[in-house]
C-alpha cells in the first residue's frame, strides 16, 4: 500500500480505551483555560488603595467596572472530522476508501489515522496516511469477511479531529467469478416464539442481483468466536436455548447467494437461558417383585428427600413397554395411555422429611415389561432410587 503505514493488530478493548483517551485529549486541547475570560483587569495597573483608607470621591477615582471584558480564546482548535467515508472498490483482499477532507481550524492537515476491525472478532487494526482523500487497505483483508472503518484527521500540531462516519463493507468471495455482488443484509432479526427449551428466530428476506440461495445462522459468544449453527432456505430458524453459559447466547444471520457471497450481518439477538430446575426433593424406586408371561407385580416406593413435610402426594410415570395396570393397593392408581398416576390414600397422605410410602400395582403385558425410568412427585421430577 503506497503511502499507507500499518500498525500491528490490537485488542478492541485496548483500542476503546485508546480512542477515549484521544477524544478526551482533543476535547481538552480545544477547551479554553479554566479561568479564561474571568479575571478583572485593574483600573490603574500597579496602584492599589491602602488598607483602612476610605475610597476617594467619585470625581477623582473612576468606578470599578461591574463586568469584565471577555478575553478572546487564542488556543488552537483541532480540525473538523472527515466526512462522506465510502468504499469506491471492494475486492477479496483490498478495500479502497474515499472521503471528504477534514477542515483545518488553525494548522495544516498532515494526515489521517484509519481504524478498522473485522466484525465479530476481538482484534482491531490501524493505518496512517498523509493528507490525501483516498487510499487502499490490504492488510488483514480477506474474502467473504465484514469490516468496519473510521477515520480521524491530524494537523501539524498533532491535534486530532472527531471521527468520520462508520463505514461497514463485506468483501466478495472471488474477484473473477460471474457474480461478485453480495446480497443485501437481512433486516429485523427478532425472537419469535420462546418455549421452555427453544426459541424461533425470524427476519426479513434479503435481495440479490442474481438470487438469494439461503441464510447462514451464526452463534456468537459475544467476544471473538462465531460458529455456523445452520444454513436454512427460509427466513426462520428454531434454536435450542442455552443452559447457563452467558457468553454463547447471541445469534446473527447473513444472506448467501449461489456464488457463495455473503451479506453484511443482521443485527444480533440475545437468547434467554433455560431456567435451572430446582433440586429434586424426592426419590422413587420401582421394583418388579414378580413377572410371568403376560403379567407382573411391582412395588413403587416414594421418599421425601426434602426438609419440609409433604401433605398429599401424586406420583406420575410412563411405562416404556405395553404394560397395563389391572389393580393397585396402598394408593389410588389409574392409567391413561402409557401414563400411570398414583395418589395417596388417607393413612399415608403425609410424607415426613426422609419419610416414604410404598404402593403396589399388578398388570399385564404382551411385548415388553421394561420398567419405567422417569418419575415425578406433585409435578416435580424425582431422582430414581
Amino acid at each position: 500500500m503506497r503511502g499507507v503505514s500499518s500498525s500491528p493488530p490490537f485488542r478492541l478493548l485496548v483500542a476503546a480505551v485508546a480512542l477515549s483517551t484521544v477524544a478526551l485529549g482533543t476535547a481538552l486541547s480545544a477547551a479554553p483555560a479554566a479561568d479564561a475570560g474571568t479575571a478583572t483587569p485593574a483600573a490603574y495597573p500597579g496602584v492599589a488603595p491602602a488598607a483602612g483608607v476610605a475610597a476617594e470621591p467619585a470625581a477623582t477615582a473612576p468606578p470599578t467596572p461591574t463586568a469584565a471584558p471577555s478575553t478572546p480564546n487564542t488556543s488552537p482548535l483541532p480540525p473538523s472530522g472527515p466526512t462522506n467515508l465510502t468504499a469506491s472498490e471492494v475486492r477479496t483482499g483490498s478495500i479502497t476508501l474515499t472521503w471528504t477532507a477534514a477542515t483545518s481550524n488553525c494548522c495544516a492537515i498532515t494526515g489521517y489515522d484509519i481504524m478498522y476491525y473485522q466484525e465479530f472478532g476481538d482484534l482491531g487494526y490501524s493505518a496512517t496516511v498523509g493528507a490525501v482523500t483516498t487510499t487502499t487497505i490490504t492488510n488483514y483483508i480477506g474474502p467473504g469477511a465484514q469490516f468496519s472503518f473510521r477515520l480521524i484527521a491530524r494537523d501539524s500540531l498533532g491535534q486530532r479531529s472527531t471521527g468520520s462516519n462508520l463505514l461497514t463493507v463485506v468483501t466478495p468471495v472471488t474477484d473473477t467469478g460471474p457474480d461478485t455482488t453480495p446480497p443485501s443484509a437481512p433486516q429485523g432479526l427478532t425472537l419469535g416464539e420462546v418455549t421452555a427449551s427453544t426459541a424461533t428466530l425470524s427476519w426479513s428476506p434479503s435481495t440479490d442481483n442474481v438470487g438469494v440461495l439461503g441464510y447462514n445462522v451464526y452463534e456468537f459468544d459475544g467476544w471473538f468466536t462465531s460458529r455456523l449453527a445452520a444454513t436454512v432456505p427460509e427466513t426462520t430458524y428454531t434454536v435450542s436455548l442455552p443452559l447457563s453459559n452467558p457468553l454463547r447466547n447471541r445469534f446473527y444471520v447473513r444472506a448467501k447467494d449461489a456464488a457463495g457471497n455473503v451479506s453484511i450481518a443482521s443485527n444480533t439477538v440475545t437468547l434467554p437461558t433455560t431456567p435451572t430446575p430446582p433440586p429434586s426433593t424426592c426419590r422413587v424406586t420401582y421394583r418388579n417383585q414378580s413377572e410371568w408371561p403376560g403379567g407382573f407385580v411391582a412395588a413403587v416406593t416414594v421418599q421425601n428427600t426434602g426438609t419440609a413435610p409433604i401433605d398429599g402426594w401424586t406420583v406420575t410415570f410412563s411405562f416404556p413397554g405395553d404394560q397395563q395396570v389391572t389393580s393397585g393397593w396402598n394408593a389410588t392408581v389409574g392409567q391413561t395411555g402409557a401414563v400411570v398416576t398414583a395418589r395417596n390414600v388417607d393413612w399415608n397422605r403425609v410424607l415426613a422429611p426422609d419419610g416414604s410410602a410404598t404402593f403396589g400395582i399388578q398388570g399385564r403385558w404382551s411385548v415388553s415389561d421394561t420398567p419405567p425410568t422417569g418419575f415425578s412427585l406433585n409435578g416435580a421430577a424425582c431422582t430414581v432410587g
